[in-house]
């Protein structure tokens, strides 16, 4: 059994988690943490834990971590994270990170769009960008995985197949996403309270979101080449799940059937990412509580336009599912493990 410990237990993605590695063949939770002042009752949070644990909530300790875990996952905002990933990482441990804080490999670009400078910037080369799709092989031996944001999760999966084999114009490119509040994580703030987000419906930190860079960075690394976009994020009035619509020019002389079998060739080992049947588009209500991707595509041969349609759970596959997911990849376990498919 390997020994998991979650750093950041008590928000949305540390209760995920938990959720999933609760029913994991292969694994035990070994530590929980939390850095409030008064430590919750984990029933509170977890209200499906068995009668049967022993499972509590505990005051953040570096040392304890380390001494009781294999695996840590790190569920601390931006910023606050690089510090433990640090000392984890250096003490050994494999750390995958759910924060932004090893996804961006440039400290200066890290600093402009969180402002606030890396203060473990010898560790980024470290890092691997935890997106299985693309970088599997990778993820295998590392011991430093940052996990994607759920914007970019959603946006690359669905740019992938049509950038690596050059299909599309690598500008242009508009990037619609829409997510539930959850996305937003615990804190409170005027725009996520239940009277600012019921019967409403708004675009926020328009072309200004700080995961345009790492969306950037990945597709440009599978297109090998610049690529320019916008993206335009939304809330909805929900919990969970984000749906992105995404709008590209097909380039001169490709057709509909090339776009179609380049998803399909792209995809067909991919356990968690599902293309829809031709003329069929995803819907939430299809993938929340799943690690799955669902895709869309819209193509034809008398227009130059492409449109391409994602969902995901932006707590599982945008967050903590992806992150099991990772684990499983770097433990050797199967892939699917505890995401709710049969191994």
């Amino acid at each position: 059994m390997i020994q998991c410990a979650i750093v950041g237990a008590t928000g949305y993605t540390g209760i995920e988690l938990a959720r999933i590695l609760l029913n994991h063949p292969q694994v035990r939770i070994s530590v929980l943490t939390t850095r409030q002042d008064e430590v919750p009752d984990i029933r509170l949070l977890l209200p499906e834990l068995p009668k049967s644990s022993s499972l509590c909530l505990e005051k953040f300790n570096s040392k304890e971590v380390i001494r009781r875990s294999d695996i840590i996952f790190v569920c601390l905002p931006h910023t606050e994270a690089m510090n433990v990933v640090a000392d984890f990482y250096k003490a050994g441990k494999i750390v995958i990170d759910l924060s932004a804080d090893f996804r961006l490999k440039d400290p200066r670009l890290y600093k402009a769009w969180y402002q606030h400078a890396h203060t473990k910037k010898e560790l980024l080369k470290e890092a691997v960008y935890g997106l299985p799709e693309i970088y599997r092989r990778a993820i295998r031996s590392s011991n430093l995985i940052a996990n994607p944001g759920c914007y970019p999760t959603s946006a690359i999966l669905g740019l992938k197949p049509l950038l690596e084999k050059a299909l599309i114009e690598q500008d242009g490119i508009v990037i619609d996403s829409k997510s539930g509040v959850s996305g937003a994580g615990k804190k409170l703030t005027i725009g996520t309270f239940y009277g600012e987000v019921q019967d409403n419906f708004k675009a926020y930190k328009v072309n200004a979101h700080q995961h345009m860079p790492e969306i950037q960075s990945i597709l440009e690394d599978v297109a090998g080449g610049e690529v320019e976009f916008v993206f335009v994020p939304h809330l909805l009035p929900l919990q969970r799940g984000i749906l992105s619509t995404i709008y590209v020019q097909k380039r001169k002389g490709i057709k509909k059937r090339e776009i179609l079998a380049a998803f399909q060739e792209s995809y067909k080992d991919e356990p968690f990412v599902r293309v829809k049947n031709e003329g069929t588009f995803p819907a939430l209500h299809d993938v929340q509580h799943t690690n799955f991707c669902d895709i869309g595509i819209a193509a034809d041969d008398h227009s130059d336009r492409v449109i391409v349609i994602t969902a995901i759970d932006n707590l599982v596959k945008g967050a903590s599912g992806q992150a099991v997911q990772n684990m499983n990849i770097r433990c050797g376990f199967a892939e699917t493990a505890g995401l709710g498919l049969a191994t």
